[in-house]
């Protein structure tokens, strides 16, 4: 049985597949609010995983905020290291539709921090590509 908060890849790529025409069309229009939740926190929860750590903070409100990326940890107020952005974006930087640099020069996420790039490293989390 998979702990609340692991990763659980088979379950993250059907997560991600439930959203996936939207990803690659918004006009398609959004999916269910719980398809959504689903894709995003196991893809945050996935980074995570595979960047253990807690010197960077990902938030993606209002479905998750994961610590990851070994470095200092953090204990109070506002982490030094933050990536934060909305669940659309997450999911087209977690699937590889768009690139960690591209949304942080368009505004699209905001990434405090020296360390908060490093992020980029570990993306994407399940590539869809494009057709």
């Amino acid at each position: 049985m998979v702990r609340r908060g692991a990763a659980d890849p088979a379950q993250t790529r059907a997560a991600v597949a439930a959203v996936s025409a939207w990803l690659r069309d918004e006009s398609v229009g959004a999916p269910a609010r719980t398809e959504l939740a689903a894709a995003v926190r196991s893809t945050a929860r996935s980074l995570a995983a595979s960047a253990p750590g807690h010197s960077v903070e990902v938030r993606v409100p209002p479905f998750v905020a994961v610590q990851c990326i070994e470095g200092p940890r953090h204990t109070r107020g506002t982490p030094p290291n933050v990536v934060e952005t909305d669940p659309r974006t997450w999911l087209l930087l977690a699937t590889g539709l768009l690139d960690f640099e591209a949304a942080a020069n368009s505004g699209a996420i905001s990434a405090s921090g020296s360390r908060a790039a490093e992020v980029a490293h570990w993306l994407p989390i399940v590539r869809l590509g494009t057709d």
